[in-house]
């Protein structure tokens, strides 16, 4: 009998929430149902989605940034269908392999000239895990600092450099040495710093969590003072690189040149897990110092053929299509629009981000109404508010998005590079119909929040 995915997922479509009751993270299909997200996606081209009834759905969240040049795109799908045939070999581990080589060149040609070495993994929390390892052993220091409300990723290594309180409650101790320090804030991380005893700054040139922008000094002050004390300066891009902010790198918006840049995410072309670390030649060099540490760092199924192909694709299409000129383009208009609208609404503090990453914040209104609304939601669970936003958006507009972190009333954007003027109208006529419904407190939308606020105070008890 022959084997097929198709036939599986033809037979098996409606069980996926059972199965994952049953066999996975039941809470996860817990919190989809009880928002109204429990939808049995059937398509995905590009920036959208197709449930079994047809209705499309703008994608918002790209799987986290992953899919930056939109799902399923045909010329990586071609790359990919086209390794698969050739019985390339691969994973030899008694050799090198082409791909790999040919992509770390297409990478570094796009990084600072002082990065000139690449290192591959299969994560974005590998990269941060090489990171700490490399700067370690480089500059024979063991600190690592990094900044408050940051993120890097949650095995062990990067759960360390991770500053929100959830993801860390319960798993510790955590890896020793860690510290640390408000972010955009440059007389905390020189009084961090001056010890010189501090490996490496690990740091988001623009904070996932919140969205948070740091001011046009901080960056490049930050290569001052790591240069000063000693200190490797790591650019977490992560998320931030590979056009998401309208540059190919965030970092290029204020012209730094860090020791090390980490990537993942977009690298995959939202097929393959890929990681990386570019890097500076005396990083290399030193860790990888002698015949017999040839190996002393690695991971088994990094530089894969599969996985460099699809990089090497992925690159090509970012590059052949502008997608870092499209971002730049469609998310300065997008936060431009949005910002254009506080005037009009009191619950909207302000859009903000690069490119296509996103964010806009809301606040504490002066109306009476409108802020015992508001102080009724905050005091159930603080940024309640958001979800009373998402929601709709989701169910009535098919805007997917998320909140920008735990307890933040901040909306996050993270869309596929390859928006349109339909999907910016989309966005943006969206976002505003939702919130002029916030502003109505005896409308549908406030039943709503009351029904969250009522689920967030049971949950308390």
């Amino acid at each position: 009998m022959s084997f097929s995915i198709a036939d599986l997922f033809t037979q098996h479509f409606d069980e996926k929430f059972d199965l994952h009751e049953h066999y996975l993270n039941n809470q996860m299909v817990r919190v989809l149902r009880t928002i109204g997200y429990d939808r049995n996606y059937k398509k995905a081209i590009g920036q959208y989605l197709y449930d079994e009834d047809g209705n499309e759905y703008l994608d918002l969240l790209s799987g986290f940034g992953v899919f930056a040049m939109g799902r399923n795109h045909p010329t990586i799908i071609k790359a990919l269908q086209e390794t698969l045939t050739l019985e390339l070999p691969s994973l030899v581990q008694m050799d090198v392999s082409l791909l790999s080589g040919l992509l770390a060149k297409e990478i570094l040609a796009t990084c600072p000239d002082n990065l000139e070495k690449m290192f591959f993994c299969n994560s974005g929390t590998e990269a941060v895990e090489a990171a700490i390892k490399f700067a370690r052993y480089t500059t024979k220091r063991s600190r690592i600092v990094h900044c408050d409300h940051g993120y890097h990723g949650l095995t062990m290594g990067s759960l360390s450099l991770t500053g929100e309180h959830i993801f860390r409650e319960g798993f510790g101790p955590l890896l020793p040495e860690c510290t640390s320090v408000p972010f955009n804030d440059l007389v905390a991380l020189e009084q961090a710093l001056s010890s010189k005893d501090v490996a490496a700054f690990i740091v988001e040139p623009i904070q996932g969590k919140g969205v948070n922008i740091p001011d046009d000094n901080y960056l490049p002050e930050v290569e001052r003072l790591c240069k000063k004390y000693g200190t490797l300066f790591v650019a977490d891009e992560i998320q931030t690189g590979i056009g998401r902010t309208g540059k190919f790198w965030a970092i290029e918006h204020w012209g730094v040149k860090p020791d090390m840049i980490l990537m993942a995410k977009a690298l995959s072309g939202g097929f393959i897990p890929v990681g990386g670390v570019a890097m500076t030649t005396h990083i290399m060099d030193t860790v990888f110092n002698r015949m017999d540490r040839a190996v002393v760092h690695g991971s088994t199924f990094s530089k894969n053929n599969m996985a460099m192909a699809a990089g090497l694709s992925a690159l090509h299409v970012v590059h052949e299509e502008k997608l870092v000129e499209n971002s730049a383009k469609v998310g300065e208009d997008i936060i431009a629009t949005i910002n254009a609208m506080t005037p009009k609404y009191e619950f909207l503090k302000e859009a903000r981000g690069k490119g296509s990453m996103i964010a806009i914040e809301f606040q504490s209104p002066k109306s009476l109404g409108l802020k015992a609304a508001w102080a009724m939601l905050e005091a159930a669970n603080k940024g309640l508010f958001c979800q009373m936003i998402l929601i709709p958006l989701f169910k009535e507009h098919r805007v997917l998005a998320q909140v920008a972190g735990h307890g933040m009333n901040v909306v996050k954007f993270l869309p596929p590079l390859t928006l349109t003027q339909k999907d910016r109208d989309w966005i943006v006529n969206s976002v505003e119909k939702t919130i002029a419904d916030t502003h109505n407190v005896t409308g549908s939308i406030w039943t709503l929040g009351k029904n969250l606020a009522g689920h967030a105070l049971k949950n308390k008890k």
